[in-house]
């Protein structure tokens, strides 16, 4: 079974909510290149969706 509008929006959601985190994180350290490939992974992801 595929997933609910309702579900999709919560994941939505859930991947803005860790983006926002990530980028806080990542304005404190910049030169963190882990960080900076999680965050383009994740907005990816939120395109998709």
């Amino acid at each position: 079974m595929g997933l609910g509008k309702r579900d999709l929006n919560r994941k939505k959601k859930s991947l803005e909510m860790k983006l926002q985190e990530l980028e806080t994180r990542a304005k404190k350290n910049p030169l963190n290149k882990e960080l900076q490939e999680e965050i383009n992974e994740l907005k990816k992801k939120i395109e998709k969706s």
